[in-house]
């Protein structure tokens, strides 16, 4: 019987979903992953910075263990959605950098804590505001995936590149002209079922 380690079950699917997200700025210009690709602006490095910036939240204020990390994107008085993209003057090594630091604060806390430690959102309704370590972590791991799915369309939108991580596609072979043809015959499909 294969003993579960829940903590560290837990913190292996946040840092698959962390490692999917930035994998997606590899090889890319520091245009491309600034470049918003849907109405609303996603773009990759901001996906980087806002979930930076909620780990730093969820296990550092939350818990009472503040990060110190300075996120003026955040303040009462920054632009909406600031935390969302990243600004001519923030590089990517910057972002990045704070990302990587959110991990470890973010670890140290796991690591600190009893799953059913308490702690309070503070920007969450009051009535639920009061949560545990352990529904924080699922919290996380459910958001950072969320994002490094968009991060995987804003990629392909990009540059056709796509896969789960490094080294594991997670998709059936076939090269450009394979993947033209699968679209056309689903835009055939989606007219006919709209016609239907």
């Amino acid at each position: 019987m294969i003993e579960s380690k829940p903590k560290a079950d837990l913190l292996r699917y946040l840092q698959s979903a962390r490692d999917a997200l930035l994998w997606k700025l590899d090889g890319l210009s520091e245009y491309d992953v600034r470049r918003p690709l849907t109405p609303t602006g996603t773009n990759l490095l901001g996906l980087v910075k806002h979930v930076a910036s909620v780990e730093l939240g969820y296990f550092g204020d939350t818990f009472g263990r503040p990060s110190g990390e300075a996120l003026p994107w955040l303040a009462d008085d920054a632009e909406a959605d600031a935390d969302m993209w990243a600004a001519a003057d923030e590089s990517r090594e910057r972002i990045v950098g704070l990302y990587r630091r959110a991990w470890e604060h973010s670890d140290a806390t796991v690591s600190a804590l009893a799953l059913d430690a308490i702690g309070h959102v503070p920007w969450w309704p009051q009535e639920r505001s009061e949560v545990t370590l352990h529904q924080i972590l699922v919290h996380m791991i459910a958001e950072t995936h969320r994002h490094a799915g968009h991060a995987d369309i804003v990629r392909e939108l990009i540059d056709g590149a796509v896969g789960l991580r490094e080294g594991n596609a997670n998709m059936p072979p076939g090269d450009r002209s394979r993947w033209e043809d699968h679209r056309l015959r689903l835009e055939r499909v989606a007219d006919e079922a709209g016609r239907g």
